[in-house]
């Protein structure tokens, strides 16, 4: 089964108004509308939100924004203009959910927020994502990713060596932190509407949802009164068994064998000196002989051997590798197609919907241009 009807998704009949931009509003809002919902993206005139400026170009606009906003249409609107805002009434009436991600106070000026909304619609579910949220003392501070993860604690915990330390390679409070928790609320939203008829106010703070990220650490700290410190503990680099070792040919084994029956496993299969198997006598001279030994031989000769002793140790893969892997092909991850204006297609951005609740797969969907869809949304009744 790789798709659904229209009709028969989940989300159908939901009609999303999205203030949002950049990442973690415009994610969420793909998730809705692959679940079938009609999500309609407000943007400025002329050049639209800012991911389109973007590079690289994927024909008219950059291919990031174009993953993020497959399928969606837009309204193209000036919101410091009251003319224009009427158009906006019908829209607020009619709508089921809002996102937005401004920081606060920006939509109350302009006479968006959600009080003066929810007087139009009380059924509204309206979300706002921001990096502190809507009350304490950093409402209005500025930030992005790297400082949501640094103000909470959770980069301190793993940031490669201090001397040349590592940015990570995702975007952990944008997603984990923005997208996952709002589309998660709102759904919960949907449902509670359901029972009480009632719409709500949704405050999604990415900062906040770093400690979910870190319930370890939490729990090892408060509970014994020793913090994990960077690169220090059995998930972060402190441990043999959870680490990443080069090879002799520029690749990299990625070690997860934390169990002890997958840490024996992985000791015969390279071989390890019998007196490093007892690893947290010396966790780092453990390190050391496993780091030489793994270093001796390319990632080709260990992959077999690793794949034969199925002890949670694999070669890293590249991005296109992994994106030829017929393991993921088989599970269906690239059968959504993007098309831009050009008729140029790429596989859709995977999202975390469930395939039975998706449309179906051979429909080609395309992003947006700039106000695209101002005359069919202004005009539908």
């Amino acid at each position: 089964m790789t798709g659904t009807s229209a009709s028969a998704q989940p989300l159908s009949g939901i009609k999303v108004l999205d203030f949002s931009t950049l990442l973690p509003g415009p994610m969420a809002t793909l998730f809705l509308v692959e679940a079938g919902a009609q999500v309609i993206k407000i943007e400025r005139p002329g050049d639209g939100e800012e991911m389109r400026s973007y590079e690289p170009k994927w024909g008219r606009d950059p291919a990031s924004f174009a993953m993020l906003n497959r399928g969606k249409q837009s309204l193209a609107l000036d919101l410091k203009s009251d003319r224009q805002l009427e158009f906006l009434l019908p829209l607020i009436r009619e709508a089921d959910i809002v996102v937005e991600q401004f920081r606060p106070g920006v939509m109350e000026r302009l006479g968006l927020g959600y009080d003066a909304m929810a007087l139009v619609n009380p059924r509204l579910i309206y979300c706002s994502i921001t990096g502190y949220g809507q009350t304490g003392d950093r409402t209005q501070k500025t930030g992005h990713d790297l400082n949501y993860i640094g103000d909470t604690g959770l980069l301190s915990l793993s940031m490669g060596p201090e001397a040349n330390p590592t940015v990570p390679p995702f975007l952990a409070a944008d997603i984990a932190g923005g997208t996952y928790p709002a589309v998660v609320n709102i759904l919960l939203a949907l449902l509670n509407r359901e029972k009480t008829g009632e719409g709500t106010h949704i405050d999604i703070a990415m900062a906040d949802n770093m400690f979910m990220l870190m319930w370890w650490a939490i729990g090892n700290g408060l509970a014994t009164g020793f913090w994990p410190a960077n690169g220090s503990s059995l998930l972060t680099g402190g441990s043999p068994r959870y680490q990443i070792y080069p090879t002799s040919d520029g690749r990299h084994v990625a070690v997860a064998a934390l169990e002890q029956k997958f840490w024996d496993g992985f000791c015969q299969a390279i071989n390890l000196a019998p007196e490093y198997h007892q690893d947290q006598q010396d966790p780092g001279g453990t390190i050391q002989a496993v780091r030489t030994l793994i270093s001796e031989f390319p990632g080709y000769h260990w992959e077999p051997i690793l794949a034969q002793a199925n002890c949670c140790c694999t070669v890293v893969r590249t991005l296109p590798e992994a994106m030829r892997d017929m393991h993921f092909h088989g599970r269906g991850l690239f059968d959504h197609t993007l098309v831009n204006e050009a008729g140029d297609t790429l596989p859709a951005t995977p999202v975390a919907v469930a395939k039975q609740f998706r449309d179906d797969a051979s429909v080609e969907k395309a992003a947006p241009g700039v106000g695209a869809h101002n005359d069919i949304v202004l005009n539908q009744k």
